[in-house]
């Protein structure tokens, strides 16, 4: 079971780092991740990661608006009753156009300092096809946003992730691409497991050069997916990070590679790494070991080791 929670969630990570290392694609052109990283890159007047906060759940699932980055990032692996399986990946991306102090007061509902992109994908191992969409919106006009009154809601349009209540033990995942959907219950069944050092997760030597970091790693989830005009009712277990930050990486970063794994004996593992341009890898960045009833160890990079077996290459790429 790990060995598919580690491609499905490995893979995703090029994603996240369409961010802070951004260009071009064979033929030139720039995608739509690019255009979102392309936003200003100035920190200044940005809240950074410098030592640990006091973390307020779930108050702390919303937005962060004073910081200039920030995501929610859920992966999945589940499966039908007679074993079909589907990986499916739903996250919503958070970017500052500029820092709130220097946000001009408008009356317009459509101004905002904020703007949101949604990453949707599901691979149909049983029927072997992967299909992923992007979506992008501002923030104002309510139509892309992340709250925690009444309840903890993250939106982009008419996709989304809501809580039943206000204690968010129970969430739900509603998107639809037209060619693929996901419509999911997931259910908090571990505390929020903080990474790193209470919740700061540094990607370098360098202050500042970190995020606030915490994962649901065992969400148990029941639901549906479709793809094409075929439905299939689907359980199985979802993993959740939801990282803030103002310029996490520092400037010798080329990558970072990540895994998360959720393992037969209801422990999950995560395992991290930043890879720097001279081939070398950040000492800051590590791991965690939790445990079935959430508690939780820190691991230094120095405590384990990751090692490249063989590369692919993608074909649009």
């Amino acid at each position: 079971m790990w060995r598919w929670i580690v491609l499905a969630l490995g893979a995703i990570v090029i994603v996240v780092f369409g961010f802070s290392l951004v260009g071009t694609n064979a033929g030139g052109s720039v995608d739509a991740s690019t255009q979102f990283a392309s936003v200003s890159s100035d920190t200044t007047g940005y809240t950074r990661a410098i030592e640990p906060r006091t973390w307020n759940f779930p108050q702390d699932f919303g937005a962060h608006p004073d910081f200039q980055t920030e995501w929610w990032y859920y992966t999945g692996n589940v499966t039908t009753t007679d074993g079909h399986r589907f990986g499916y990946q739903f996250t919503i991306f958070r970017r500052a156009i500029e820092p709130p102090d220097k946000t001009v007061a408008s009356t317009s509902e459509w101004r905002s300092n904020q703007i949101y992109m949604a990453h949707f994908a599901v691979s149909d191992i049983g029927g072997g096809k992967y299909y992923d969409v992007q979506r992008f919106s501002r923030a104002g006009a309510d139509l892309a946003g992340a709250t925690v009154d009444p309840v903890y809601h993250v939106w982009i349009e008419d996709w989304q992730i809501k809580a039943a209540d206000a204690t968010a033990k129970n969430t739900t995942i509603k998107a639809d691409a037209g060619q693929f959907a996901v419509d999911l219950n997931l259910e908090q069944i571990k505390p929020p497991a903080l990474q790193g050092q209470n919740g700061l997760s540094p990607k370098s030597d360098q202050p500042g050069n970190a995020s606030y970091y915490y994962s649901l790693t065992r969400l148990i989830t029941n639901g549906s997916i479709r793809v094409g005009d075929q439905t299939f009712t689907v359980s199985g277990a979802t993993w959740k990070d939801h990282e803030f930050s103002t310029s996490a990486l520092g400037s010798t970063a080329q990558g970072w590679d990540w895994f998360g794994l959720q393992l037969d004996d209801n422990r999950e593992l995560m395992l991290g790494q930043i890879r720097l341009q001279d081939g070398s890898h950040a000492p800051a960045f590590g791991g965690l070991l939790v445990q079935p009833d959430g508690t939780t160890r820190y691991l230094k990079s120095s405590d384990f080791t990751l090692e490249v077996t063989d590369h692919w290459q993608s074909p649009h790429n």
